[in-house]
């Protein structure tokens, strides 16, 4: 079987081309499989020395996968304790909330360097037959150059989107709080009943209320959380509401006056920019409309008058 994979493959490429190919991903393949098993058995070793610790049971094969990643990351992690703190706060605000999500990061990171660069090479083989090892090698270069910064585009995408959804929904949020604290609830159980009601149209934000409301229901104060609310939500608005709740309990005002008038600026800013959208749009279809649009026009208008022209 392997001699008719050879065959099929030297009707694409010459021989010696083909087992390059084959070589260069068997060495990817092999070099990242004993950087697994390497992790894996010193893991295993330390386990052994640790004195009557208890046995884990057994896991997925989704959490086993995201423990060989926290050991690779572990393992390649090097950056400055700053970094590592901004890189946990970026997960943070992803929505990855376990403390080896950083790790889980740098080892997707360092994995997706070889497989791009052998991909980017089969790649050039493929496309470009002839081309030289020099080609071959840039391309590839290039390929495990995008491998190293895909994750930190997605997670950056990730943030984006999230940050997006925890603007959309704060309003709704921040309405729901007001009618909440009118029928006389706490915050903590008004925080509960709002996250429970925005599950599922704003499921990142009903989450990260939730997580407030057991930090409430775990003895931390009202300032704390929320003020880790907001950095969790990573949106001015949070932080704002944060500042609202600190100054009505420094300064002994109304709570409920306070949130109701919250509630109407952040309706007003949603307004404002749904109009800054819809006045932006003719704008956004100029391109389409000419590329698109008049093109065919011109066509179905024009094209009578040439049939026309040319029968008489």
């Amino acid at each position: 079987m392997i001699n008719d994979i050879l065959a099929a493959i030297g009707d694409l490429f010459d021989g010696d081309r083909a087992l390059m190919i084959l070589a260069a991903a068997a060495l990817a393949i092999s070099a990242i499989g004993h950087l697994v098993l390497t992790i894996l058995k010193s893991d295993a070793h330390l386990r052994r020395r640790i004195d009557g610790a208890p046995v884990a049971g057994p896991r997925s094969r989704a959490s086993k996968a995201g423990a060989v990643m926290a050991r690779v990351g572990g393992r390649f992690d090097a950056s400055p304790p700053n970094d590592r703190k901004a890189l946990r706060h970026r997960m943070i605000l992803a929505g990855y909330h376990d403390p080896r999500a950083p790790h889980w990061f740098v080892g997707v990171r360092v994995l997706c360097v070889p497989v791009f660069a052998v991909a980017g090479a089969l790649l050039t083989w493929w496309m470009w037959p002839e081309s030289e090892p020099g080609a071959v090698a840039a391309r590839a270069l290039a390929a495990g150059m995008a491998g190293y910064l895909a994750p930190s585009f997605l997670l950056e995408r990730r943030i984006k989107r999230r940050k997006e959804q925890h603007v959309d929904g704060f309003p709704d949020f921040m309405d729901l709080m007001v009618v909440c604290c009118q029928a006389g609830l706490s915050m903590e159980a008004a925080i509960n009943r709002v996250a429970r009601e925005l599950a599922m149209t704003y499921p990142s934000l009903g989450h990260n209320l939730s997580i407030a409301t057991l930090e409430l229901r775990g003895g931390r104060s009202l300032g704390s959380a929320i003020d880790a609310l907001s950095k969790r939500l990573g949106i001015a608005e949070a932080a704002s509401f944060s500042t609202l709740l600190t100054q009505s309990e420094e300064l002994g005002s109304s709570l409920t006056q306070s949130l109701r008038a919250y509630s109407e600026d952040m309706r007003n800013k949603r307004m404002m920019r749904a109009e800054e959208k819809a006045n932006a749009l003719p704008a956004k279809l100029v391109i389409p409309l000419t590329l698109f649009v008049f093109p065919v026009l011109m066509v179905v208008i024009m094209l009578p008058v040439v049939i026309g022209a040319m029968a008489s």
